[in-house]
């Protein structure tokens, strides 16, 4: 028979308990129960809520289809359906990850089962064509009127 330590034996009862233990929980969390790492692309809520599927995301499923597709289940399943859709289309497995304790800011993340490192995976961030303004023009206040300055 094989003593435990006191540490030992505490860490497998805890993981009885509570399950095994996760790397980086909160990043789990935020990426949908993925690693940053791991990250093909991911969307904001607000981005998976506009109408149709994002043509860049559509093209990434195409590129990777060996891919995970998470979706994050606080947001209704009538946003999720467009993508659930392309996904199955594609062969890519997906799971809606439902956390009542924590609602991640990211709407989809779509992701390898193991590292790629990608520098740029949010689509928010990508470089949109900047809308030229005209200069602001100084209104004059009451006061500059009344006094002519």
């Amino acid at each position: 028979m094989t003593k435990l330590s006191n540490s030992k034996l505490d860490d497998y009862l805890q993981q009885g308990i509570h399950g095994a233990k996760q790397t980086k929980p909160d990043e789990r969390r935020r990426f949908l129960t993925t690693l940053r790492e791991r990250v093909i692309i991911a969307l904001s809520q607000g981005e998976v809520m506009r109408k149709g599927v994002e043509p860049e995301v559509e093209q990434l499923m195409d590129e990777n289809r060996e891919a995970h597709l998470f979706l994050n289940g606080n947001i209704a399943y009538t946003h999720l359906s467009e993508y659930i859709k392309a996904a199955e289309k594609r062969g890519i497995e997906f799971t809606i990850v439902t956390n009542k304790e924590y609602d991640s800011e990211l709407g989809l993340v779509l992701a390898h089962d193991h590292a790629i490192d990608k520098e740029e995976i949010y689509l928010s961030k990508k470089v949109r064509p900047v809308v030229q303004t005209s200069p602001k023009v100084k209104k004059k206040g009451f006061f500059s009127k009344l006094f002519g300055r």
